[in-house]
């Protein structure tokens, strides 16, 4: 059965988000989230003789979806998406998902690459990895063990959340309230407290007193240990009777009560509905979920700065990165880390739970889902979590899973480490050294221990680059562009661990910054050194300056010189060349020595005074400064053609 939640929460910002006029009973039907009598009316209509226009085509198609007939589904869903463009990215989400559902992925791979939907590329990276990871069976995860929990009511218990010596917990089991919510058959929900849950019972179970009373819904509850305040979800109320917008709609707003009982709206609209909340005591901040028009798909994850109980922003989307087409719900943050969950089309179920890293300029590492241990082909949501004082970590989620008691359950788990797959997060900006000019379409690639390529993706526009792989022990970093430096970097297990949890700028040199025009050659830029009369020792001096070139070939290993010593007219000319063939031998020595490979070393040569650059030639009379302009070594680029395309 679907989830109580789902259908009385989440689909109303479908139902009037992409109505259009009711024009049958059908659409009567499905606009009350009744879709079995929905997809009778409908096929009554169409056996009249009646068309269903397209619209009407998807609402069939969604009451499909919801009644699970995916098969179904999907044809519609195809059917529409080839002969129209009404298709939103919501439904284009349900029309993957019906086909992943079927066992049609290749069809899903094929859609995705078709370039027809306007999915963002987060949003596709995210479904390539966890594609990826489902394959791989959750390699590397700790595996849950899930508690059921005694206490769960026919009816559906939803939403647990932390509270002073136990839980609370939504449920529409009639306590207080005789009053039933339609679409659900059962009592409006309520929120509840038990006494501590960890022995695997619900306990002493009553409704939470300080909330204030009301015909409707309360749900979702979150309780801040740090202010006291509980945050809940409650419907629209006007004289304790359900208000309506202009268009009829009743949706649900985020209200907190504070330890003394005394209750304050923070978000409320009566054309959008509020759900989740959770206060983030680090930076005072409450997330949510809502159906805003500029979300995703449904249901995305926002969230506004807080300051004393009042709201002090503008609602503020996660992004592309969090959320998706589908509907993002629940948010919860516990060591840095956001659990949320989604039922975006690669995941394993309806709603399924992930988990991102919150990185430090508040972006997101890629949503991993956390494994078929606790995910189902059902709805898993509301996850929180905790450390265990037994060691490891415990917490609590619902599931409408086959086999608990009611339509929805609470279930506790138990996990020895951080759930979901370990991930590597390599993220920051490729920039120009030294000027920290933004460098575009860098090739990036991550390379495993063998050389071979996990990864690989490109720079954009403003330098910017993440890439993200399951965990390694041993991964190396490659980011090249033509015309300049290549960096390459092997990082081991020490050091993997605190990766993305900063940004990582790589600095590339352009090959114009270190190569100049000499004597009709382009020759590396370094300054010129001098060797003592008559020897070819190296001195700190001139090692300073031939470092310069063991750098350039570290930043780009395939350039290729040769070496080139020339001496003034003083002394015989045969000892002029053989003292500059020393010299260059000398330094081709150095090099060796310190890393340079005889392969970036084409030619090593002497020619004493066979080439003068002024009139000081043999016999002829000079100062001390125009000798010196003869005493030269150059190191003469043979490929810089090949390494500035």
């Amino acid at each position: 059965m679907k989830s109580r939640l789902i259908i009385a929460f989440f689909f109303i910002g479908i139902g009037f988000g992409l109505a259009q006029e009711i024009e049958s009973q059908g659409d009567k039907y499905f606009y009350a989230y009744a879709y079995e009598d929905a997809i009778r009316a409908y096929q009554k209509q169409m056996q009249r003789g009646e068309s269903l226009n397209n619209y009407q085509r998807l609402n069939l198609a969604d009451a499909y979806f919801q009644t699970r007939d995916y098969k179904k589904a999907a044809k519609i869903y195809l059917d529409v998406e080839k002969n129209d463009s009404i298709m939103s990215d919501h439904r284009f989400n349900k029309m993957l998902q019906s086909l992943d559902k079927i066992s049609e992925h290749d069809k899903v791979v094929t859609l995705l690459q078709s370039g027809d939907n306007s999915f963002k590329g987060e949003l596709l990276e995210n479904a390539e990895f966890n594609d990826g990871a489902m394959q791989a069976d959750g390699s590397g995860a700790a595996e849950f063990a899930i508690l059921t929990l005694n206490g769960n009511s026919p009816q559906a218990d939803i939403s647990p959340a932390f509270y002073p010596n136990g839980l609370l917990f939504s449920s529409s089991r009639k306590t207080r309230s005789k009053k039933i919510y339609g679409p659900s058959g059962e009592a409006y929900l309520d929120i509840y407290k038990a006494a501590n849950a960890d022995s695997g019972a619900l306990t002493e179970i009553e409704p939470l007193s300080r909330i204030p009373s009301s015909k409707f819904h309360k749900s979702t509850p979150h309780y801040s240990e740090s202010t006291g305040n509980v945050y809940y979800v409650l419907s629209n109320t006007e004289d304790d009777e359900l208000a309506f917008d202009d268009r009829g709609k009743n949706a649900l707003a985020i209200g907190m009560v504070n330890e003394n009982g005394s209750f304050r709206f923070l978000l409320k609209d009566l054309s959008t509905s509020f759900y989740y909340p959770f206060y983030d005591e680090n930076t005072g901040r409450l997330y949510f979920s809502a159906n805003f028009k500029d979300s995703y798909g449904g249901t995305d994850i926002y969230y506004v700065d807080m300051n004393g109980g009042q709201v002090m922003s503008e609602p503020i989307n996660l992004g592309p990165r969090i959320n998706s087409p589908g509907n993002e719900i629940a948010p919860y943050i516990f060591d840095n880390s956001l659990y949320f969950s989604s039922d975006v089309f690669y995941g394993i179920g309806g709603m399924d739970i992930y988990r991102s890293n919150i990185m430090s300029d508040n972006g997101f590492s890629i949503p991993v889902n956390l494994g078929r241990d606790i995910n189902t082909i059902n709805d898993e949501f509301g996850f929180i979590i905790k450390e265990n004082p037994e060691g490891g970590f415990m917490g609590y989620f619902s599931s409408n899973k086959p086999g608990g008691k009611g339509s929805d359950d609470i279930y506790g788990f138990k996990i020895s480490e951080k759930p979901g797959l370990r991930t590597l997060l390599f993220k920051g900006r490729v920039v120009e050294a030294p000027y920290d000019q933004w460098i575009a379409d860098a090739s990036i690639k991550i390379l495993d221990a063998e050389g071979n390529t996990l990864k690989e993706d490109s720079s954009g526009t403003n330098g910017g680059y993440q890439l993200e792989i399951p965990h390694n022990s041993e991964v190396t970093l490659e980011v090249s562009k033509p015309f300049f430096s290549t960096f390459s970097k092997t990082y081991y297990s020490e050091e993997l661990e605190n990766l993305g949890q900063s940004p990582l700028k790589i600095e590339l040199t352009s090959i114009a910054d270190i190569v100049k025009e000499a004597e009709g050659k382009m020759v590396l830029d370094i300054n010129k050194f001098f060797f003592a009369t008559g020897q070819s020792n190296l001195t700190p001096e001139i090692t300073m300056e031939i470092d310069k070139v063991v750098d350039a070939v570290k930043k780009f290993p395939n350039l290729k010189f040769s070496i080139e010593t020339h001496t003034d007219s003083r002394g015989g000319r045969s000892s002029n060349q053989r003292i500059s063939e020393q010299r260059s031998a000398a330094i081709a020595d150095y090099l060796l020595k310190n890393g340079v490979s005889s392969d970036n070393i084409t030619q090593v040569r002497g020619f004493g005074e066979d080439k003068i650059v002024n009139d000081c030639s043999d016999g002829v009379y000079c100062l001390e400064f125009l000798h010196q302009q003869n005493l030269r070594t150059l190191f003469v680029v043979e490929n810089y053609d090949k390494l500035s395309q």
